[in-house]
């Protein structure tokens, strides 16, 4: 190599060597990046730390070590959990001389009684930082064990001890674990706990174990006439009772709701289920893993889905209803109440917040323990199971016949516009059963492997050219000459900005998919403002969605994972591949996965997973929103600058990396 390449060229290291290198220690890294633990600093996040130590004292009850536990909201922003399980152990733990296990719980990531099982047969907790977070993002934590008649206590301060454990003396008549906090002002600014959050949060947990007791207390400085200052929740039946107390004397379908339990052999797990269908209701639903709520459902709700569209399906063909074959899952579960509750071994979910469940065996618990129960509900009441069969062919007949006059209009609007249709836009056929989706795919290569990976039935592609316009920045005339912009607004075929008509989308998904790197966020984030913009109530109906391609795949020998960032990965070795050599292959883009990857992973919606972008209820006011979008996307930066300064804690670390 020619030495005058490197002549008169400023020096790229500049001031970057070995003292610009940090190393965070202990639980320095949660509170520099707290997102990546809770999920962000906001209200949600603020709560969540109750919910963590809430977790722990529900695992002790569920194992069988507790039988009450206790919640107490104070003044000062200040909440205490006790319950009367075994409380921590405070012996000195054999890795960390001088210091007791207590304090190596409180003041480490990663540390806990559930990694092998031996302590908890199946736990919320599962990663060893729960606590540890919470003692991080708070500025005083006091813990109390009542162990073998012995009263103990130490205290902490941002994740620090502030001092050793204390032995407090005896304590016949007490045990269990006591976690007094208050959050961080540092982290949370002036963000204040919500006694009916809390309140709600509390009653739930009762109903997810039939055997506790929950006990709530509140200052009568917050207590209010929703809120009382003090109750005790226990609920003998369980999602029963819920389901009850939820249908509150509504007429339903049904006179008796279906419900039931089922308790599998060798610890394998628990399921436990309670749903109704009211009339003339909108319906919700509920999914639960080991006591923690997975709004965002999961492979436990596939389960279910399957064992009720299965199990309808039979009993239509024992009644001669021919028609019943065609039954989709969201006609079984459009407008029900829906609890579904398990308990499961080393469960895995989507992110440490545990929003949604991807364990896959819990499908296959759940469909086998539902599916005998549904079909007894249904054949031992002859004309009970009838009466829900009809309601629910009802709802078919419904979106059959919404569906027809979306073909109708779709070919109407393919005939007229034929010519002018994207020339990139790979349609399809429209024969599917109102699942037709358009995958927007960044990059012709891309577009390329997925055009080979759809089901032509159900699936159009549309490739873009990188980074769209952003038209939260731009002039309506720069938007209109726009050619991206006006191949996505043909693809759409619904019109833009008050002449958007949603009942003329051409599509019933559409999905945003773009690589799993800092580049393909970029060009999400502009798609997504387009149709803020441009098509609000497409997004406002639900009909826009991200599409979650995996970065990493893993693979061990015969047996092959794919890992949807860091943090998965990490999850999938520390599980699946605990103890074996990986082999982790990383995908540059999308161009780089094979058809048939693509389809397992990000386009087949018996695998996929894909996350459904819509206004959240504090952003109904459409004025909220565009202001947000508006200050972050908009010409001045300085807007952009100021929110980067602000919420700079909050960066994922894979974001830095990349």
């Amino acid at each position: 190599m020619s030495d005058d390449l490197f002549e008169n060229t400023p020096s790229s290291s500049g001031d970057y060597d070995s003292s610009s290198i940090e190393v965070l220690e202990g639980l320095e890294p949660v509170r520099r990046r707290p997102g990546m633990y809770i999920g962000g600093t906001d209200d949600r996040a603020l709560h969540h730390l109750v919910a963590e130590v809430l977790d722990n004292a529900m695992d002790e009850a569920v194992a069988g070590h507790a039988s009450r536990i206790e919640i107490r909201i104070e003044e000062g922003n200040t909440v205490s959990i006790a319950d009367n399980g075994r409380g921590i152990p405070v012996d000195e733990h054999p890795k960390f001389p001088g210091k007791s296990t207590l304090e190596v719980i409180l003041s480490t990531l990663h540390s806990g009684g559930k990694f092998s099982g031996k302590a908890y047969a199946t736990s919320g907790g599962l990663h060893g930082v729960g606590v540890s977070v919470v003692n991080a993002l708070s500025s005083h934590t006091r813990v109390e064990v009542a162990r073998d008649k012995t009263l103990f206590a130490q205290e902490f301060s941002k994740g620090q001890a502030l001092g050793k454990i204390e032995e407090l003396g005896a304590a016949p008549n007490r045990r269990g674990t006591t976690v007094t906090f208050t959050p961080d002002t540092e982290i949370f600014g002036d963000r204040q706990f919500k006694p009916g959050r809390l309140y709600k949060l509390a009653r739930s947990k009762a109903y997810l174990f039939a055997g506790v007791e929950i006990r709530w207390k509140c200052s009568e400085s917050l207590a209010s006439e929703d809120v009382p200052a003090e109750a005790v929740f226990k609920f003998p039946g369980g999602l029963a009772d819920h389901l009850k107390e939820q249908i509150d004397g509504r007429e339903c379908v049904t006179a008796e709701p279906f419900t039931g339990s089922q308790d599998f052999p060798d610890e394998q797990g628990r399921v436990e289920w309670a749903m109704a269908w009211p009339l003339y209701s909108d319906g919700t639903t509920s999914w639960y893993c080991n006591t923690v709520p997975t709004p965002d459902g999961g492979t436990h709700e596939q389960g279910l889905r399957a064992a009720l569209t299965k199990g309808l399906r039979a009993f239509g063909e024992l009644t001669g209803t021919k028609k019943a074959k065609d039954l989709t899952a969201d006609d079984v579960m459009t407008g029900g109440e829906v609890m579904l509750s398990v308990f499961i071994r080393d469960p895995q979910f989507q992110s440490q917040t545990k929003d949604r469940l991807t364990s896959p065996e819990a499908s296959r618990l759940v469909e086998n323990a539902i599916r005998d129960h549904f079909d007894h509900f249904l054949s031992d009441n002859m004309d009970r199971g009838k009466a829900l069969l009809g309601q629910v062919m009802e709802r078919m007949d419904e979106r059959l016949r919404r569906k027809q006059e979306r073909e109708i209009k779709r070919k109407t609007a393919t005939s007229a516009k034929k010519l002018r249709l994207p020339g990139k836009l790979t349609d399809c056929s429209g024969e599917g059963d109102g699942e037709t989706e358009l995958f927007i795919v960044e990059g012709d290569s891309a577009g390329g492997s997925a055009k080979q990976a759809r089901n032509r039935k159900t699936q159009a592609i549309l490739p873009i050219r990188g980074k769209i316009l952003n038209v939260a920045s731009a002039t309506a005339d720069k938007i209109r000459a726009n050619q991206e912009i006006a191949d996505l607004s043909l693809a759409m075929g619904c019109g833009t900005r008050q002449d958007c008509d949603p009942e003329n989308l051409r599509y019933d998904r559409i999905i945003i998919m773009t690589d799993a790197d800092v580049d393909g966020a970029h060009i999400a984030t502009l798609l997504m403002t387009f149709f803020f913009q441009e098509m609000t109530e497409i997004v406002k109906r639900g009909h826009l969605f991200l599409a979650q391609p995996p970065l990493y795949k893993l693979t061990a020998g015969k047996e092959s994972r794919y890992a949807r960032d860091d943090e998965h990965r990490a999850e999938l070795e520390a599980t699946i591949f605990k103890g074996k050599k990986v082999e982790v292959g990383r995908f540059k883009g999308l161009g780089e996965m094979n058809p048939q990857q693509l389809r397992e992973t990000t386009m087949d919606p018996a695998t996929r997973s894909l996350i459904r972008i819509t206004l959240p209820p504090e952003f109904e006011d459409r004025a909220a929103v565009k202001e947000l979008v508006d200050r972050l996307m908009g010409r001045n930066p300085e807007h952009r600058f100021n929110f980067i300064q602000n919420r700079a804690g909050e960066v994922d670390r894979d974001m830095i990396d990349a």
